[in-house]
């Protein structure tokens, strides 16, 4: 069983994240995590990170393979992500 970032969900934490300016950066980990939890363990390992910034979801990805696929089903990727966190959250996908 995967350890899930309880903290993310609470209220105060999503509080202090607005306070402070930090929303992108705790949205990133979500999304990581939903990352984690969707690609098989040895794919997952190649994300290097998940970035947010301005609504532009950054994923840098060391694999060459998995960067095309990302890069390939870029639409796709974007969708899935506006589905699960809303479309607000997002406008763009850049695959680094």
């Amino acid at each position: 069983m995967k350890k899930k970032r309880e903290y993310q969900s609470s209220e105060l934490v999503k509080s202090f994240a607005k306070i402070y300016g930090f929303e992108d950066k705790l949205q990133a980990f979500e999304v990581r995590d939903f990352l984690e939890e969707y690609l098989d363990e040895s794919l997952f390992r190649e994300i290097e990170s998940v970035n947010l910034k301005e609504k532009i979801l950054e994923i840098k990805i060391n694999s060459p393979l998995l960067k095309n696929d990302f890069r390939m089903r870029k639409s796709f990727f974007l969708k899935k992500f506006q589905d699960k966190f809303g479309r607000e959250k997002f406008v763009e996908l850049r695959i680094l």
